[in-house]
Protein backbone atom coordinates (compact mmCIF):
# COMPACT_ATOMS: atom_id res chain seq x y z
CA UNK A 1 0.00 0.00 0.00
CA UNK A 2 1.61 3.53 -1.20
CA UNK A 3 2.43 6.15 1.50
CA UNK A 4 0.16 9.25 1.46
CA UNK A 5 3.49 11.09 -0.04
CA UNK A 6 3.92 8.35 -3.07
CA UNK A 7 0.18 9.51 -4.06
CA UNK A 8 0.82 11.24 -7.04
CA UNK A 9 -1.85 14.16 -8.94
CA UNK A 10 -3.97 12.43 -11.70
CA UNK A 11 -2.00 15.17 -14.52
CA UNK A 12 0.94 16.86 -13.80
CA UNK A 13 0.55 20.02 -11.39
CA UNK A 14 -3.12 18.94 -11.24
CA UNK A 15 -4.02 18.32 -7.67
CA UNK A 16 -5.45 14.86 -6.53
CA UNK A 17 -9.52 14.52 -7.14
CA UNK A 18 -9.61 14.09 -3.44
CA UNK A 19 -8.52 17.48 -2.94
CA UNK A 20 -10.34 18.98 -5.85
CA UNK A 21 -13.44 21.24 -4.63
CA UNK A 22 -16.93 19.45 -5.44
CA UNK A 23 -18.26 22.84 -7.45
CA UNK A 24 -17.03 24.72 -9.87
CA UNK A 25 -14.51 27.31 -9.32
CA UNK A 26 -15.43 30.24 -7.06
CA UNK A 27 -15.65 33.51 -9.08
CA UNK A 28 -12.61 34.67 -7.47
CA UNK A 29 -10.53 32.25 -9.78
CA UNK A 30 -12.13 32.79 -12.32
CA UNK A 31 -11.94 36.42 -12.14
CA UNK A 32 -8.10 35.78 -12.09
CA UNK A 33 -8.41 34.15 -15.06
CA UNK A 34 -10.34 37.73 -16.51
CA UNK A 35 -13.33 39.86 -15.51
CA UNK A 36 -14.89 38.80 -18.56
CA UNK A 37 -14.63 34.76 -17.68
CA UNK A 38 -16.73 35.01 -14.44
CA UNK A 39 -19.60 37.70 -16.21
CA UNK A 40 -20.01 34.16 -18.78
CA UNK A 41 -20.24 32.11 -16.26
CA UNK A 42 -22.75 33.90 -14.68
CA UNK A 43 -24.72 34.80 -17.45
CA UNK A 44 -24.59 30.90 -18.52
CA UNK A 45 -25.98 30.50 -15.06
CA UNK A 46 -29.07 32.80 -16.04
CA UNK A 47 -29.36 31.78 -19.31
CA UNK A 48 -33.03 29.82 -18.93
CA UNK A 49 -36.26 31.52 -18.42
CA UNK A 50 -36.75 33.76 -15.01
CA UNK A 51 -39.98 33.93 -13.09
CA UNK A 52 -42.10 36.87 -14.92
CA UNK A 53 -41.41 38.80 -12.07
CA UNK A 54 -37.54 39.18 -13.00
CA UNK A 55 -37.53 38.67 -16.68
CA UNK A 56 -37.12 42.45 -17.65
CA UNK A 57 -35.55 44.40 -14.49
CA UNK A 58 -33.74 42.12 -12.98
CA UNK A 59 -32.21 40.32 -16.02
CA UNK A 60 -31.40 43.95 -17.97
CA UNK A 61 -29.89 45.33 -14.44
CA UNK A 62 -27.71 42.42 -14.38
CA UNK A 63 -27.08 42.54 -18.14
CA UNK A 64 -25.51 45.99 -17.56
CA UNK A 65 -23.76 44.91 -14.50
CA UNK A 66 -25.46 46.95 -12.33
CA UNK A 67 -25.52 43.37 -9.87
CA UNK A 68 -26.78 45.04 -6.66
CA UNK A 69 -29.83 46.68 -8.29
CA UNK A 70 -29.77 43.25 -9.92
CA UNK A 71 -30.18 41.55 -6.41
CA UNK A 72 -32.21 44.45 -4.84
CA UNK A 73 -34.85 44.15 -7.66
CA UNK A 74 -34.96 40.09 -7.38
CA UNK A 75 -35.23 40.46 -3.66
CA UNK A 76 -37.97 42.99 -3.82
CA UNK A 77 -39.80 41.20 -6.12
CA UNK A 78 -40.14 37.81 -3.66
CA UNK A 79 -41.40 40.48 -1.29
CA UNK A 80 -43.84 41.73 -3.50
CA UNK A 81 -44.93 38.49 -4.42
CA UNK A 82 -45.39 37.44 -0.73
CA UNK A 83 -47.55 40.79 0.12
CA UNK A 84 -49.77 39.81 -2.68
CA UNK A 85 -49.72 36.46 -2.02
CA UNK A 86 -50.74 36.69 1.52
CA UNK A 87 -52.89 39.88 1.77
CA UNK A 88 -50.89 41.57 3.89
CA UNK A 89 -50.81 44.92 4.80
CA UNK A 90 -47.96 47.33 3.38
CA UNK A 91 -46.89 48.44 6.53
CA UNK A 92 -44.99 44.80 6.59
CA UNK A 93 -41.85 44.74 4.84
CA UNK A 94 -38.45 42.35 4.87
CA UNK A 95 -38.18 40.16 7.46
CA UNK A 96 -41.33 40.69 9.56
CA UNK A 97 -43.32 40.29 6.47
CA UNK A 98 -42.44 37.19 5.51
CA UNK A 99 -42.70 35.94 9.33
CA UNK A 100 -46.19 36.79 9.38
CA UNK A 101 -46.92 35.26 5.83
CA UNK A 102 -45.30 32.22 6.66
CA UNK A 103 -45.67 31.71 10.61
CA UNK A 104 -46.00 27.96 11.22
CA UNK A 105 -49.57 26.63 12.34
CA UNK A 106 -49.08 25.76 16.30
CA UNK A 107 -50.85 23.91 19.00
CA UNK A 108 -54.31 24.00 16.76
CA UNK A 109 -54.14 27.63 16.25
CA UNK A 110 -54.25 29.06 12.30
CA UNK A 111 -50.27 29.79 10.55
CA UNK A 112 -49.51 32.53 8.36
CA UNK A 113 -51.70 32.53 5.38
CA UNK A 114 -49.11 31.13 3.12
CA UNK A 115 -47.98 28.55 5.87
CA UNK A 116 -48.38 24.95 4.23
CA UNK A 117 -50.74 23.27 7.00
CA UNK A 118 -50.17 19.98 5.45
CA UNK A 119 -46.42 20.10 6.12
CA UNK A 120 -44.68 18.67 9.15
CA UNK A 121 -44.42 22.03 12.06
CA UNK A 122 -40.31 21.92 11.88
CA UNK A 123 -40.42 22.20 7.92
CA UNK A 124 -42.99 25.01 8.48
CA UNK A 125 -40.88 27.22 10.46
CA UNK A 126 -37.80 25.74 7.64
CA UNK A 127 -39.80 27.73 5.11
CA UNK A 128 -40.50 30.50 7.40
CA UNK A 129 -36.74 30.92 8.64
CA UNK A 130 -35.94 30.76 4.90
CA UNK A 131 -38.13 33.66 3.64
CA UNK A 132 -37.07 35.75 6.15
CA UNK A 133 -33.42 35.19 6.12
CA UNK A 134 -33.33 36.15 2.32
CA UNK A 135 -34.94 39.20 2.86
CA UNK A 136 -32.42 39.57 5.85
CA UNK A 137 -29.43 38.80 3.90
CA UNK A 138 -30.24 40.10 0.17
CA UNK A 139 -32.87 42.67 -0.01
CA UNK A 140 -31.92 44.39 3.53
CA UNK A 141 -28.31 45.59 3.32
CA UNK A 142 -28.92 47.44 -0.52
CA UNK A 143 -32.18 48.85 1.52
CA UNK A 144 -30.11 50.52 3.93
CA UNK A 145 -26.30 51.24 2.04
CA UNK A 146 -24.89 51.23 -0.56
CA UNK A 147 -23.27 47.27 -0.70
CA UNK A 148 -20.14 46.65 -2.82
CA UNK A 149 -21.25 43.75 -5.58
CA UNK A 150 -18.52 43.10 -8.40
CA UNK A 151 -18.80 39.16 -8.06
CA UNK A 152 -21.41 37.96 -11.28
CA UNK A 153 -21.40 35.18 -10.17
CA UNK A 154 -22.74 35.76 -6.43
CA UNK A 155 -25.17 38.07 -8.26
CA UNK A 156 -26.92 35.41 -10.69
CA UNK A 157 -26.75 32.65 -7.22
CA UNK A 158 -29.06 35.39 -5.76
CA UNK A 159 -31.20 35.94 -8.38
CA UNK A 160 -31.07 32.29 -8.97
CA UNK A 161 -32.77 31.82 -5.31
CA UNK A 162 -35.07 34.39 -5.59
CA UNK A 163 -36.37 32.29 -8.70
CA UNK A 164 -36.86 29.99 -6.34
CA UNK A 165 -38.60 31.37 -3.57
CA UNK A 166 -41.03 32.96 -6.25
CA UNK A 167 -41.55 29.37 -7.23
CA UNK A 168 -42.53 28.59 -3.72
CA UNK A 169 -44.89 32.22 -3.55
CA UNK A 170 -46.63 30.57 -6.62
CA UNK A 171 -47.32 26.99 -5.36
CA UNK A 172 -48.48 28.72 -1.77
CA UNK A 173 -50.85 31.04 -3.45
CA UNK A 174 -52.45 27.98 -5.39
CA UNK A 175 -52.65 25.83 -2.30
CA UNK A 176 -54.51 28.64 -0.89
CA UNK A 177 -56.77 29.58 -3.47
CA UNK A 178 -57.73 25.72 -3.66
Amino acid sequence: MPTRSAVRPTTAGAPHPRHRPPYPPTSRRAVRGGPGIARLEARARLAGLLHPDLEKTVRTNFDLGDYETACFAAMKAVEVAVRDASGLDNSLVGVALMRKAFQPHQNGKPGGPLADAGAEGGEQEAESTLFAGAMGRYKNPSSHRTVDFDDPIEAAQIIQFANLLLRQVDRAKDRTSS
